[in-house]
């Protein structure tokens, strides 16, 4: 049986509302970004605009700001598209992200996809701050106290694993104790006592910066559904979760968020059959 047609939407209304919605982003100026591919691929900038912000960018369940940083978690993540990343950093602070919340999720990506890529995503930032010399930005330093011994570093990072991760993150520690051990340490005190534990951005939105970069790697479908279970712990919802994951189709292309989208069906069968929906 065929599968009903859905309802049309002609070509110029798409059109239109990605046009506004880019321009929103980008700015008249930063809009213009599509001029040069008229000389050589004209499609392109025009499924762009209609594709990319007329169908994505304009649906329900993430504001623009939420889409701009899982954008630059991404992208940061990927490591091969500096001026796109440069373009969403741009757009992040167009449409309002403090300049604190864009370099905390470029250093948040460190744990996800190494220290190349946040270093790198970091001079992408630096580069865009220094054009607006008129930006107020101070650097965020931690808040952890110096005088922290290592057994409280640690209790702290336990705490803010399950704060976020709950049991699937401890199974992942687990799991590694009998091979790696000092591995699960690292996760415990580095990722969550460091970083995780950082001002400049709350956990739900640490969560969907960690969805859209597993998703966008592509190499990390466990990781993906401890974080999926993580974003719901924390607050998110489903539709904030197959949103992002949705997205990652304009910057990461389709198998990546069909695979994003696998594990998220998984992740949600699995709460539906514990009684917890996370929402």
């Amino acid at each position: 049986m065929t599968a009903p047609a859905a309802p049309a939407t002609p070509s110029a209304d798409r059109h239109a509302r990605g046009l506004a919605l880019l321009h929103e982003v980008a700015g008249p100026e930063g809009a213009g970004v599509l001029d040069g591919l008229a000389g050589i691929a004209p499609d392109l900038a025009r499924l762009t605009v209609e594709f990319g912000y007329g169908d994505v960018y304009a649906r329900p369940g993430l504001t623009l700001a939420q889409r701009q940083l899982v954008n630059v978690a991404a992208l940061t993540a990927l490591g091969t598209a500096a001026p796109q990343l440069r373009f969403h950093i741009d757009g992040a602070l167009n449409v309002g992200v403090e300049p604190s919340a864009i370099v905390e999720t470029v250093l948040h990506v460190a744990v996800y996809a190494g220290f190349p890529a946040a270093l790198n995503g970091i001079a992408v930032a630096k580069a865009a701050f220094a054009a607006r010399p008129g930006l107020d930005f101070t650097p965020v330093r931690s808040e952890a106290d110096g005088a922290e011994t290592l057994r409280e570093r640690h209790e702290r990072g336990l705490a803010a694993l399950e704060r976020v991760d709950g049991e699937a993150g401890e199974r992942v520690v687990a799991a590694l104790a009998d091979i790696a051990p000092a591995l699960a340490d690292h996760i415990v005190d580095f990722a969550f006592a460091d970083v995780y534990s950082r001002p400049a951005l709350d956990l739900k939105t640490r969560e969907l910066a960690t969805v859209a970069a597993c998703t966008a790697l592509g190499t990390a479908g466990p990781q993906l559904r401890v974080h999926l279970h993580g974003l719901l712990n924390v607050g998110g919802t489903r539709q904030e979760a197959v949103e992002t994951i949705t997205q990652m189709a304009v910057y990461a292309g389709f198998p990546a968020a069909l695979n994003g989208i696998a594990a998220a069906r998984e992740v949600f069968a699995e709460r539906d059959a514990a009684g917890r929906t996370g929402e």
